[in-house]
Order: C-alpha cells, then structure tokens, then sequence
C-alpha cells in the first residue's frame, strides 16, 4: 500500500512533491525556523532561538524541511536528535551535546506547519518523508511528546501511545509516542 497526499488545483491533480521540495535544512534557514516555531507552538512550549540555531548547526540533516517551491520559504519541518536512548527526557530539548551521530533512535523535538499551509497533509507527508529517510538510516525508532489534543492525529500516523511521558516541558502533561521504523516499512515502498 503506497500511501499518497493528492490535492486537486486548477483542475489538475498532483502530489505534495510538486509544490514543495523536501530535503534537509540549509544554515541560511535557521531564522525562518526560529519563526516558523514560534508561530507554532506558545512561548512556554517553544525552541529557544539558541537552542534551535544549535541544533541546526551540529544536526542538519536531522531537520526535514518543505520548502515551497514557487517562493522558496520554508512551509514547515520535522526535527530531533539522533540517540541510543529509549524513552524520551526533556534535556533533549536544550542539550544538543545529547546528539549521538549514530543513535538508533530519533527523539522529535517539533514538527512545525505554518498555518497557511496545513490541512493538505503536509504533516503527514513531512512525518512519511522523515521516516523514509530514517529507515535508509538504519534507525529503529521514532519517539515524541504531544499533548492530548494531538495524540490522535499521531496514531493515524502510526505511532503508538506510551501513555503519559516523563516530561513536563512547558509545564504542560505530555504523552509519550512512537513508531518502529522496521514495522512502518510497508508503507514507505
């Protein structure tokens, strides 16, 4: 089963990948995220700046961005650290020196859509395309927190609920979620 995101325009059908490119973030991108993240999410739950531009720094090719190809801004991204570790602990927001190059797990750290582009599934096709990238990786699993109101939405992703997770980022109560890359192949061919 190949999973595709259509959208009808100008009564011709086409993909995602024809309006926007994906690929891994550019140095030169890094005020465009520091915006995109504080438009996404509240202050209490927002990337600093400082932590944003490090970890676009030591990890670019951890951050998945769409860039929309007739202006050439950024309309969203995935990002995280690469790690040997299990579960998720709230240090993987503000310590880039967590990163393991060659960690078996991706700890997200934001997956980020302006609001002008949502509701196309541009989510959904960054998380595909994230985890497409992983799997040629050899990464075995992705781990996230969301709130309640986004636990949903992630399982129809494929991700599973861990229940309530160890963070209290933002002071906010967080579910832990993931999804086994190996189990997620079939829908990636």
């Amino acid at each position: 089963m190949k999973l595709e995101n259509k959208m009808v325009k100008k009564s011709r059908e086409y993909t995602l990948e024809d309006k926007y490119e994906f690929r891994s973030i550019r140095p030169e991108e890094a005020d465009q995220a520091v915006h995109i993240e504080q438009i996404c999410f509240p202050p209490h739950e927002a990337c600093s700046e400082k932590s944003m531009k490090e970890r676009i720094a030591k990890a670019p090719e951890l951050f998945l961005v769409a860039v929309e190809k007739e202006t050439g801004k950024l309309a969203g991204f995935l990002n995280g650290l690469a790690t040997d570790e299990h579960s998720f602990r709230d240090e993987f927001f503000t310590d880039v020196n967590l990163y393991q190059p060659d960690g078996k797990n991706i700890m997200l750290l934001g997956l980020d859509v302006l609001p002008e582009h949502r509701n196309q599934g541009l989510a959904r096709e960054i998380v595909l395309q994230y985890l497409r990238r992983e799997q040629e990786n050899s990464r075995d699993m992705l781990i996230l927190t969301c709130l309640q109101n986004k636990v949903k939405m992630y399982e129809k992703m494929g991700f599973v609920d861990r229940g309530i997770a160890n963070s209290t980022w933002g002071g906010e109560e967080w579910h832990e979620m993931t999804i086994s890359i190996g189990n997620y192949s079939a829908l990636l061919d």
